[in-house]
């Protein structure tokens, strides 16, 4: 018996090791077309109703983003309104009534209009012609609110209050000095208010509407944001990176004019506010390119415990009126962002929306991973990292290094139709937060000013060179993109480092740094001095550095294929960028693809022009990059 009992033992271990033995089976992934990952829904939070009942968000179900209504128990949506061109972004219910707020603008050429639903007629508030105006916040009783406009100078935007009834404005504050606006005081006796020094830092000012007298809170130059006015006024809490790395939260006393330091982390504090009558105090912390939320009691100092959502964050929070209620954003990597109706009293949570389309299977989507590597220089460069499933050391896939916007942008961990739609097709992405990304603390964010097209482009390199590296890559096959700074970024690296990647895709990117600094938007006059201190003044001798760090007078270096995709209306890189780009680089008799859509600015909205955009872009790669046999033996597109 014993001898039986060993033998069997030991052909169930060679069972067993055979098993082993045997090749893992391929996981089935489903390939899904960019209409059915734009066929999920993206859609917007706008909190409410006065009773609680409803709430008011923004989707893009039509194909273009109108204004919908949701009960707050879950169900169907009853939409609003019906553009079919420009966009409709809601604001909010009016505090104490069923009358909305929303604003629009023109196919993306961000000059906002307010304007007011009230049952089913729309009347728009700020009348002007090609003057901006923005909204800024509603007063405590709600019988006003708050708004930015243009009108008196085209460079900077005044503050102005208007009446809910009579929907008269007036002025509260002439802002010829260029300040830029960061709250009202409940009892509407203050404003905040920021003067940027360069881009890294700003001072920060109390404005007393009484006495007309303003008071310096920083005693040092560093970054201070303003947050929140406590909800009796006593204080002003704010963000401010002067202490250390990181931006922590502090407290000004109004009265006694002393700062305190109330919160600090080991990653920057983004976010301070208070719910209506100051029961809940949040807190946002960016963590490792992800979102913490902290909710506490300020009544009993205890924390409330969030719900948790696998591989999602908490990325928005509005509270109702009457402080029972919260709306949650939540979304992750490879997850829409949905909305949930919670119940702070006891903590149950309805999810109100299902925003993927019920056509992708989600387990076939890819959740982002967090990794690090060394630049040139040694500086460690955190990146968001985006796998196929079935990338292997035998199915090596090609990838794509995609630089985010700014300067001073941050990849995070939200989802990005883009981004899975390639990675689904079989494309590694890796996504860059080089030096100057915001999130890693202040000596990071600072070490590209006046440095742009070449220690950045060095990072963006060392993570191709990453990339290669990793044995379930295809090293001969690794291409770069981004839009705006990222699209710079593109054109930078096939101009300047023309071998070191098989294709570019540049999404709307400056090529002529001059022009467009020239160029920029009269209403970020107040912004300008700090751009031109972080990138340079092209006004005067930094011209030199600018031409030379400018894509569109190197183009002749360019040998790799190159997409371009535009909005004709983007007022901040002017679409004759992408033109002078596309006509220089074909002189090369490089494959060159141009396309341009007239009704969209500075990042396409309109889900018909996202498909065609995010198809093309998939249908460029696959012909230059994972099917090289037919790189340069076909003629130039002439689109």
């Amino acid at each position: 018996m014993k001898q039986l009992s060993i033998l069997t033992a030991l052909l169930f271990l060679l069972a067993a090791c055979g098993e082993k033995e045997k090749e893992p089976e391929e996981k089935a992934i489903g390939s899904y077309t960019i209409a059915q990952f734009m066929d999920n829904e993206a859609v917007f939070g706008s909190g409410f109703s006065p009773d609680n009942s409803t709430v008011l968000v923004s989707s893009n179900r039509s194909g273009i983003y109108n204004m919908y209504t949701l009960p707050s128990s879950g169900g169907e949506m009853t939409p609003l309104t019906t553009s079919d061109s420009s966009s409709v972004y809601s604001i909010s219910y009016f505090p104490n009534d069923e009358r909305i707020l929303f604003r629009m603008d023109g196919d993306g050429d961000e000059i906002y209009k307010l304007f007011v639903m009230e049952d089913d007629s729309i009347t728009r508030l700020t009348p002007a012609e090609n003057v901006r105006a923005l909204f800024y916040g509603w007063s405590k009783e709600g019988d006003k609110f708050y708004y930015g406009s243009n009108e008196r100078d085209p460079r900077f935007s005044d503050v102005y209050e208007m009446d809910v009834e009579s929907f008269t404005s007036t002025m509260v504050f002439d802002n010829s000095e260029g300040y830029n606006f960061g709250g009202v005081s409940n009892n509407g006796n203050y404003i905040a208010l920021t003067k940027s020094i360069n881009t890294n830092d700003s001072d920060l000012f109390l404005y007393n509407r009484n006495d007309e007298s303003f008071t310096k809170i920083n005693s040092t130059q560093s970054g201070n944001t303003p947050q929140d006015f406590s909800i009796d006024d006593a204080y002003l809490y704010y963000t401010t990176d002067a202490d250390g790395e990181f931006a922590a939260a502090m407290r000004y006393d109004i009265a006694n004019k002393s700062s305190e330091k109330v919160l600090e982390k080991d990653w920057d504090i983004w976010g301070v506010g208070f719910s209506h009558d100051g029961t809940y105090q949040t807190v946002f912390i960016n963590e490792d390119a992800a979102n913490v939320l902290e909710i506490t009691n300020t009544e009993t100092g205890e924390q409330l415990d969030l719900p948790e959502f696998e591989n999602a964050y908490i990325t928005g929070i509005q509270f109702s009126k009457d402080e029972s209620r919260a709306l949650l954003n939540v979304g992750g990597s490879h997850m829409p962002t949905n909305l949930y109706a919670y119940d702070l009293a006891t903590g149950e949570h309805t999810k109100l929306t299902d925003v993927l389309n019920d056509a992708i299977n989600p387990e076939d989507l890819v959740a982002a991973e967090i990794i690090r590597y060394p630049s040139f220089d040694g500086v460690e460069i955190p990146a968001v990292y985006y796998k196929p499933h079935n990338a292997s050391a035998d199915n090596p896939v090609p990838a794509m290094v995609w630089v985010h916007g700014g300067p001073g942008g941050q990849s995070r961990q939200n989802y990005s139709s883009l981004i899975q739609y390639l990675v689904n097709h079989g494309y590694a992405v890796l996504a860059v937060n080089n030096r100057g990304s915001s999130g890693y603390g202040k000596t990071f964010f600072k070490m590209d000013d006046q440095n742009h097209g070449e220690a950045d482009l060095q990072d963006c390199i060392e993570g191709k060179n990453w990339l290669a590296d990793q044995a379930d890559i295809d090293s001969n096959n690794i291409g770069i993109m981004g839009g705006s700074y990222g699209g710079y970024m593109t054109m930078a690296a096939l101009t300047f480092a023309p071998e070191e990647f098989d294709v570019g895709v540049n999404i709307y990117g400056v090529t002529n740094w001059l022009r467009t600094l020239k160029s920029i938007p009269p209403w970020w006059e107040a912004f300008k001095e700090s751009l031109y201190l972080e990138m340079g003044d092209p006004n005067t001798e930094d011209s030199i550095r600018l031409r030379r760090i400018s894509p569109l007078f190197h183009a002749e270096n360019v040998t790799k294929p190159l997409m371009v995709l535009q909005g004709a209306t983007d007022p901040r890189v002017l679409q004759i960028e992408s033109d002078e780009i596309v006509e220089n680089v074909r002189k090369n008799n490089v494959p060159v693809e141009y396309v341009l859509f007239e009704d969209e600015g500075h990042g396409f909205v309109k889900k018909e022009n996202q498909i065609k955009a995010y198809e093309s872009i998939l249908e460029f790669l696959d012909t230059y990059l994972k099917d090289k046999e037919n790189d340069g033996e076909s003629e130039p597109p002439a689109s």
